[in-house]
């Protein structure tokens, strides 16, 4: 395919046969040969910012109606990453020569994703604690959330750090931070799931990891029980990391290969690798939400989870009355 350009300088920038300038910089969406194959297509766009808008509103009124109030900054926060992301994504699709929408789409849409899982850590910790599985689990439920959304916490203010560098004058330096970030979220997910796989293994092979704890969900058989909700809610922790897995590693192979790389420039690779796994991630919060799971059957547990007390004096009359 012959060059769209009259010349080319030796520093990059090239003139198209009308004198316009074409500088490619770090940023923008086309291939070597100056063709803009690789812009985001504006319709794809359209269709994943209202995937997201729908899911993001609807975390928020299942959070206000469950009074699930973790739920907002993780989920709902991530979600509104997401969309403004997508939104930068669709203003790169009608002009793809702007630095501005690559810049609010590259950060948003790395790190949106952080408060995700950080949600995921939270709410097992809530089932490990309305199974009673304490005595399964080497780590108490506030720990979940204590260590692993400290780890997140790390790797969101070094990807904020890298897109600072990234939007000014040290695009390279900027992508190498982002990515030191992406991998250290992805160090935690690994971390994380391997804990609560062990605590789910033991459970089911009836192995308790502290044989000092009562166990006050022994069946007939002596054995521990998941009840089918709690058991659906683990489910879907499972499959949420998963999706989050597969986009943290995306991300590590695009920035890996750098700014102007293959990867980054094959949108259908961003589309279903990261836009599709966090659209999944989203939707498998909202249609199995651990609003309605994980149904609190005592008050000493209600008391004993922040901000999950009951929501009405009818609910908190009937829990006293089950206790």
């Amino acid at each position: 395919m012959s060059s769209p350009f009259a010349y080319s300088f030796p520093n990059g920038t090239r003139v198209f046969p009308n004198g316009t300038l074409f500088d490619p910089g770090h940023y923008k969406y086309h291939t070597a040969d100056g063709l803009n194959n690789g812009v985001p297509t504006g319709w794809i766009c359209l269709i994943f910012l209202v995937l997201y808008s729908i899911s993001t509103l609807l975390h928020l009124g299942q959070s206000l109606f469950f009074r699930r109030w973790y739920l907002i900054p993780t989920v709902v926060v991530g979600g509104i990453g997401e969309i403004i992301g997508w939104a930068g994504r669709y203003w790169s699709s009608r002009n793809s020569l702007l630095d501005k929408p690559f810049l609010i789409q590259i950060s948003t849409t790395i790190i949106a994703p952080t408060f995700l899982t950080a949600a995921n850590f939270i709410i097992f910790g809530h089932v490990v604690r309305v199974a009673h599985a304490e005595r399964f689990s080497r780590l108490t439920p506030k720990l979940y959330s204590t260590i692993f959304i400290s780890i997140d916490f790390i790797a969101l203010v070094i990807q904020a750090i890298g897109g600072g560098q990234a939007s000014g004058s040290a695009p390279i330096t900027g992508g190498h931070i982002m990515l030191a970030g992406i991998i250290i979220g992805l160090v935690s997910i690994v971390v994380y799931v391997s804990v609560a796989g062990e605590v789910v293994y033991r459970i089911y092979a009836n192995k308790p990891y502290h044989l000092d704890l009562p166990d006050e969900a022994k069946g007939a058989d002596g054995r521990h029980r998941l009840e089918r909700h709690q058991a659906t809610m683990v489910c879907a922790l499972a499959f949420s990391s998963l999706v989050l897995f597969i986009r943290a590693v995306y991300r590590t192979a695009e920035l890996a290969v750098g700014w102007n790389g293959y990867i980054i420039e094959t949108q259908v690779y961003f589309n279903v690798l990261d836009g599709a796994m966090v659209v999944l991630s989203l939707y498998t919060i909202n249609f199995f939400h651990p609003g309605w799971l994980l149904q609190y059957r005592n008050r000493e547990v209600w008391d004993g989870i922040e901000g999950l007390s009951p929501t009405s004096k009818t609910k908190e009359s009937s829990l006293s009355e089950s206790a």
